[in-house]
Formats: structure tokens, C-alpha cells, sequence
């Protein structure tokens, strides 16, 4: 699944070029609790149709009906709601109790809107064109009439809004690089797909790429070393390698260390991961400081066993970070692990035929 803002815009633009009327809606501030963050978009078309969303449901429901004849069915054509012209309006949900719970918002939860009627349909393409290129973007609104322009941004911002105008970025999607193509990179493939990233698979073993059965993930059997530089990762890019074998793992994830990815990580046990670092230390030019970005054990602690568990675990830990939510200690592998005088799982045997 792709970035849902790609989604909701391409949506939007094509339903401008097809001389249909419709808004963009935009959650500029939230007070207290609410169901979907500062930035988030929805797209709602003449005919009802939605895509994206700025709550549980109920907003949604509301704004269908106020700007669209999705639920006009008994009303005379002169009742029927209409998406207006003109300049954005700003509209706040939740403002008193009764309200907030008529709009399933959370005990307390107050969000303001901004929503932009009719958008340009030729703007809207250069943004969606912009963005499936790669290209991080700022569109700015201007509240007096709705006037917008693009412009290229080198990095992500929050969202700003004032009196005269609303700033937004949209990114690509998010990319994850995964080095080795077994079960639990299938695993961690469907789930940050679900999330949004854009997926690429590096094994040049043939005997694992040969049995991959995820759909829609770029898949690739150059050494890993080479991929993470032409992957070029950048400050929305993740490269987590899975194949316990030093000989695929570590040259990646030393070019990777190099990089501006947000988060970089190795599969593997607490053993393991100590005596990869120390490789890197004795035999690769790193310095301690060097590898403090190196994640691993990856994952948060969760009693993981299989698989599955193991890739939610890591997933749970890349969207903590994606998302600048520091995790307590206890959640770490190694450090619950160890205070719970949990053993070694493997102690002295030979992982990939080599002695961690």
C-alpha cells in the first residue's frame, strides 16, 4: 500500500481533471486527544466518494453530507448540498461535549480543519507528478482566496498555519531496504507495505529469492553493498539487515551507517550482535561513536518467537522511530533480556559458518 497522501491527492487531481468538483480537507490543529494527527488529508469528491481520512468516520459523514448530495435521496434538487467556490474556510469539530461525542471524538478532543474547494487540477498533477518522482514538496495555501503554489523542500517540516496562509510538505514514501528474502522478510515486507512503505528486497541467493511470494516489492540479487548505494537511503529510508550471515550483512550496513537513513538495523542475537560489532571495530575502520546508529538486536522486546511476532516487533521499533517516539529502556532486546537473566539462545554455535 502506498503513502495514503500520494493517494488522496492523486484521487483529488483525478477528479478535478474530470470536471468534477470536490475539496481538500486538511486537520490544521487538534486540542487535546483526536484520532488522526496535525497534516493528515482527506479528499471528498461531489458524488460522496472519499478518500483519506481526519477522524474515526463521523467528520467524514458530516462533510459528505454538508458538501455533497451523497444523502440528498429525499431532498428537492434546490436542498440538495453543493461543494462551494471561493476562498478556504476554516471549521473546528468537537468544540463541546455533546459535539465531540456526536462526532466520535475523544473525551475532550477539538480538531480545526481547513478546507480548499475546487483545487487547481493542473497544480494537483504537478504536485502527484512531483511526488511519484520522488521529490519532496511545500504546498502553501493562501486563506484570503485559495491561491497555492509548489515549491521544492530539501527537508521534512511541520505543518504551519496562520492568518494569511497554511504550509504543508508531502513526501515520497517511505522506503525500507531489507537484506535477505526468508520467511521474516516476508513477514516485515506485507507489514510495511500496510504502513506505507515502498519495499525493496536484496538476496543474491537464488535459493531464497527463488521462494518469495510477496507482491508489489522490488526484488534484487546484487551484493547488498552495491544496493544500499544505488538505494541511496535518505532521511525517510530504512535498511534492516536479516540474513545472519556477516558476509551479506556487514558491508551493507556499513554503507547504510554512511547514509541519512533514519534507521539502521541487523537481525540477530545479543551474542551476535556484539560480535558484530566488534568486527566492525577491529576489522572495518568504525568507531564506537560510528555505531551507535547501528540498531540490534532490533525490535522491541515483546517475547517474540516466531516469525511473525519477530517482524512485528521490528516494525513496532522502525515506526517509533519514523515517528520520534522514544522507547523506554525496558523495551530493548538485549536490556529486558538481560535483566531477566534470560540465556544466550545461542551459545557458541556456528551461525552462518561463523563462531559469533
Amino acid at each position: 500500500m502506498e503513502n495514503i497522501d500520494v493517494m488522496v491527492l492523486r484521487s483529488l487531481r483525478n477528479w478535478r481533471l474530470a470536471g468534477q468538483r470536490a475539496l481538500l480537507a486538511t486537520v490544521v490543529r487538534t486540542w487535546g486527544s483526536s484520532p488522526r494527527p496535525i497534516g493528515s488529508i482527506m479528499a471528498l469528491c461531489e458524488t460522496g466518494a472519499v478518500v483519506g481520512s481526519v477522524s474515526g468516520g463521523c467528520i467524514e459523514d458530516d462533510l459528505i453530507y454538508r458538501f455533497t448530495q451523497a444523502y440528498a435521496s429525499g431532498q428537492s434538487l434546490g436542498e440538495a448540498q453543493v461543494i462551494p467556490s471561493g476562498a478556504p474556510q476554516r471549521v473546528k469539530y468537537g468544540i463541546t461535549a455533546d459535539e465531540a461525542h456526536r462526532f466520535g471524538l475523544p473525551c475532550g478532543g477539538t480538531l480545526e480543519l481547513l478546507l480548499e474547494f475546487d483545487p487547481d487540477a493542473k497544480q494537483l498533477d504537478q504536485l502527484v507528478m512531483s511526488l511519484e518522482q520522488g521529490q519532496l514538496m511545500q504546498r502553501t495555501t493562501l486563506l484570503s482566496d485559495g491561491q497555492v503554489s509548489l515549491s521544492p523542500s530539501d527537508s521534512p517540516t511541520e505543518l504551519s498555519i496562520d492568518n494569511t496562509r497554511l504550509a504543508n510538505t508531502f513526501g515520497p514514501e517511505y522506503r525500507m531496504l531489507l537484506i535477505g528474502a526468508g520467511q521474516l522478510t516476508e513477514y516485515l515486507a506485507t507489514m510495511a507495505l500496510f504502513n506505507g512503505f515502498a519495499v525493496t528486497v536484496c538476496d543474491p541467493r537464488e535459493e531464497y529469492r527463488g521462494a518469495w511470494s510477496v507482491a508489489n516489492v522490488a526484488i534484487t540479487s546484487e551484493m547488498p553493498d552495491d544496493v544500499v548505494q544505488s538505494f541511496r537511503p535518505d532521511r525517510r529510508s530504512c535498511v534492516i539487515a536479516l540474513t545472519h550471515d556477516p558476509k551479506l550483512d556487514d558491508l551493507a550496513l556499513l554503507e547504510a551507517l554512511e547514509s541519512d537513513a533514519f534507521y539502521v538495523g541487523a537481525i540477530g542475537s545479543r551474542r551476535n550482535n556484539e560480535a558484530r560489532h566488534q568486527r566492525m571495530l577491529e576489522h572495518l575502520g568504525k568507531t564506537d561513536e560510528e555505531l551507535k546508529r547501528l540498531r540490534g538486536p532490533i525490535g522491541i522486546y515483546i517475547g517474540s518467537k516466531t516469525p511473525a511476532e519477530i517482524a512485528v516487533s521490528i516494525m513496532a521499533e522502525v515506526l517509533a522511530v519514523k515517528n520520534n517516539v522514544p522507547l523506554p529502556r525496558d523495551m530493548d532486546v538485549a536490556h529486558a533480556k538481560n535483566s531477566q537473566d534470560i540465556a544466550h539462545n545461542d551459545p557458541g554455535v556456528l551461525v552462518c559458518g561463523i563462531r559469533p
